[in-house]
């Protein structure tokens, strides 16, 4: 069995908004939806999302996607897992992801879970240009996880360690809720960490192992809004790039903009400054002229739309719409 629990309780202050972090749009959608459409993917069976503050926005967006768990007050990482009781004495494999990470590829999470085939907890790690004051996992010699050093911390030696935490983790499930209750909150901030299960785990012989994230940019933190822009970018750039590898012709990746959703087939031609959102059809041989918005439409063969707004409709084979027409109603969302 494979679960999952998502830290989804921050308000994000440096967000400045009264909307939750993870309720936060990359590419038209949640950040926290993302995640729960990749863990499918996964073939995860249960989800758990630990939530906070503007838990009932939360749990009204995501109703039916997952379960739910209320963290107050907010006790650290590892408080917030202990929240996710539904989940112990259960048997299998468990992520644990902070939920402001949406560009996390479902081929990620089954590394995650692929290495726990020889390891009971696993530690996903990156190499950023920039390691700045993120805490560091000291390796052996061995390649096996000796402990996560916080950078105030660190040694001057373990400062030149390249390898930085992301925050993701994946754990044997059982051995989770077991050794959760040991983690103290001996520290200056009284909260529990969950970062403190590797010497715990490593202590009582369970091997502890950590895999290393191909694209720093995919498990990148979101905490304002210049890097919720980054990644809407670097998510635009990837769902963009897949479409043209299967054979859409894109005229500049850089202004188009297609929600992940979208489904588009062969031999389309999208020309520049173009929104495609919400679970749209593309069929063969259409063109999308420059300045076209469409939501939630299907958009049949060989059609034109130039420059117009398409919402909500289902367009026939052949068809030219435009230019500056609007069909359909309210947009639907």
């Amino acid at each position: 069995m494979k679960y999952a629990i998502i830290m989804a309780a921050g308000k994000g202050t440096r967000m400045q908004s009264t909307l939750p972090k993870v309720m936060h749009k990359v590419c038209d959608k949640p950040m926290i939806a993302h995640l729960l459409d990749n863990l499918k993917k996964c073939d995860v069976d249960d989800v758990v999302a630990i939530v906070g503050y503007g838990h009932e926005l939360i749990e009204e967006a995501m109703k039916g996607k997952c379960e739910f768990a209320l963290q107050e007050p907010q006790l650290g990482t590892g408080h917030a897992v202990m929240q996710a009781s539904m989940l112990k004495g259960k048997k299998g494999k468990t992520l644990v992801i902070n939920g402001d990470c949406p560009c996390i590829k479902s081929s990620t999470f089954d590394k995650l879970f692929d290495a726990l085939e020889d390891a009971s907890m696993v530690v996903l790690g990156a190499k950023p240009e920039d390691t700045r004051s993120y805490g560091r996992l000291i390796i052996n010699e061995d390649g096996m996880l000796e402990k996560i050093v916080e950078f105030k911390d660190c040694s001057e030696e373990e400062k030149k360690v390249d390898v930085i935490n992301t925050g993701i983790y994946a754990f044997d499930n059982e051995l989770l809720f077991e050794n959760l209750p040991k983690i103290t909150n001996n520290n200056k901030q009284n909260e529990y960490y969950i970062t403190d299960l590797v010497e715990i785990f490593a202590k009582q012989g369970y091997p502890v192992k950590a895999v290393i994230a191909e694209d720093e940019k995919e498990v990148a933190g979101i905490n304002d809004k210049i890097e919720l822009a980054q990644a809407n970018k670097y998510m635009q750039s990837t769902i963009n790039y897949e479409w043209m590898r299967r054979g859409v012709d894109i005229i500049d990746p850089d202004t188009a903009y297609i929600s992940p959703d979208v489904v588009i087939e062969e031999n389309v031609v999208i020309y520049p400054n173009v929104f495609i959102s919400g679970n749209t059809l593309i069929k063969d041989g259409t063109t999308i002229m420059p300045n076209t918005f469409i939501s939630n439409s299907i958009i049949g063969k060989n059609c034109c739309i130039d420059a117009s707004r398409v919402l909500g409709t289902e367009i026939l084979d052949g068809s030219h719409i435009g230019p500056f027409q609007i069909l359909g109603g309210k947009e639907k969302r």
